[in-house]
């Protein structure tokens, strides 16, 4: 698979301010494997370590070579004679995986930054999210690059199941003008299969390699049962069952017309100060992503936020496995499904704004009477709403009320269904197939603006 975080990857290499980095993301969205495909590319040599411990309580045989000094030479050193291979400064990829397990090597990539910056250090781990949240203030703050990876996106999943033509294809639309309908009817299809398979590695693969359905919603269910007994394992047991209800509520949250987190739908009763906590554990996790609620377009948005949010799944193949929907349920056309298709729309479209952005997209509401911008973007210096329909046949009062309400702060409204292609006086028309690309086409829109 050829996923984005590689040349990310490349861009850190090379930076002449380069610091240890820590690839954070959700389990099984590929971190291992993009960063050994990564050194195998880029390196003359790889040396992983893995730091996972051996048992509850028991650290990995390594872990020692953590504990015992600060000094990254000699902790290399040593970590090439266990592993019997050198580990060159510039030549060598040092992974340090399942780094959470280890807090002394956390401790330890401070010094690497300072005394030897030249050894690229990288660094994944299941659930790191979650325990840097709980870090005891040992973890080197400021002497390390972030970066997170997700689940395929769909231009990812494109190019990993015979579509890399059609990716490039969109990848060089620049101007806001319809597809050919070829083109369109295929990544029409394509989108699809997107949405029932997912974005999660080996969900892709096995689609990829055509072991049929069956397969791919096995692989999918195990996925959801590995999660769960992360729950009973990382949790605790005081978590354990506020994260399976607040995880498997998901479906039921997106399916309502109004998107709003209730937490009754949690659990009957059931208040925020029970359940927040598990809440902000399955986002750390990177299981779950939470949009606020903003009470304006000002930027920056994150000024403007209320205290309700809506909570979306980090994949819409596991959206569809947690749903207990089919695979074929995209295709049908009853009443039925229509509200879970937009779910999944609106899902799938955070995805790939989230990709897109360094600010994490807002949504809107007016009470009376009714409206919901489902998310405010922050682009060019300019707060765009973005409207997500699954179909062709859309409504945009949302839109155009907004835009009333604040007609000095829209330039620019956006909306994501499967119309095509277009540019209608101030509303861009992105199809939903390339949302991946819409921020992109928003922002050469927004600058052709400008300059007129």
């Amino acid at each position: 698979m050829q996923r984005d975080i590689i040349s990310d990857l490349e861009s850190w290499k090379a930076s002449q301010r380069r610091k240890p980095l820590i690839l954070k993301g959700a389990r099984q969205v590929g971190k291992t494997w993009a960063l050994k495909t990564f050194g195998a590319q880029s390196f003359d040599n790889v040396a992983y370590v893995s730091l996972e411990n051996i048992a509850p309580g028991v650290p990995s045989e390594y872990a020692q070579l953590f504990g015992r000094t600060h000094d990254p030479r000699r902790i290399v050193r040593n970590l090439g004679l266990a592993l019997g291979t050198d580990i060159d400064p510039g030549r060598t990829l040092l992974i340090l995986d399942e780094i959470q397990d280890c807090p002394a090597a956390l401790g330890v990539l401070k010094y690497f930054a300072e005394e030897l910056p030249e050894q690229h250090v990288a660094c994944a781990g299941s659930l790191l999210g979650v325990a840097l949240a709980r870090e005891d203030g040992s973890f080197p703050v400021g002497k390390v690059t972030f970066r997170e990876m997700g689940p395929l996106s769909f231009s990812e999943f494109l190019r990993a199941t015979g579509g890399a033509g059609l990716d490039a294809f969109c990848s060089e639309i620049s101007e806001p003008e319809p597809l050919p309908d070829v083109f369109a009817s295929q990544l029409e299809e394509r989108l699809q299969a997107y949405f029932a398979v997912g974005g999660m590695p080996e969900a892709v693969q096995t689609y990829a390699d055509g072991d049929g359905w069956a397969e791919v919603d096995r692989v999918l269910s195990d996925l959801l049962d590995s999660y769960d007994r992360d729950f009973a394992k990382h949790g605790g047991a005081a978590m354990y069952g506020k994260l399976s209800q607040v995880w498997h509520s998901l479906p039921a949250q997106l399916a309502r017309e109004n998107k709003k987190f209730v937490w009754g739908v949690v659990r009957d009763g059931a208040r925020a100060r029970e359940y927040e906590d598990a809440v902000l554990w399955l986002e750390q996790a990177g299981l779950l992503h939470r949009v606020m609620c903003s009470s304006g377009p000002a930027i920056p948005l994150s000024a403007h936020d209320e205290s309700a949010f809506k909570a979306y799944c980090l994949d819409g193949g596991l959206l569809r496995r947690l749903a207990g929907l089919g695979p074929e349920s995209f295709g049908r056309k009853e009443q039925l499904y229509a509200q879970f298709k937009g779910a999944f729309a609106e899902n799938y479209a955070l995805g790939s704004l989230l990709r897109q952005l360094e600010v994490t997209p807002r949504y809107w509401t007016n009470d009376k009477p009714r409206h919901e911008v489902d998310f405010l973007v922050q682009a060019e210096d300019a707060v765009i709403p973005v409207e997500v329909k699954s179909g062709e046949v859309v409504k945009s009062s949302s839109l155009r009320y907004y835009a009333r309400k604040y007609p000095g702060e829209t330039s620019l409204k956006m909306r994501l269904s499967l119309r095509n292609l277009t540019l209608d006086d101030d509303v861009l028309n992105v199809p939903l197939y390339l949302a991946d690309h819409a921020v992109r086409i928003a922002k050469g829109v927004l600058r052709a603006e400008v300059r007129r």
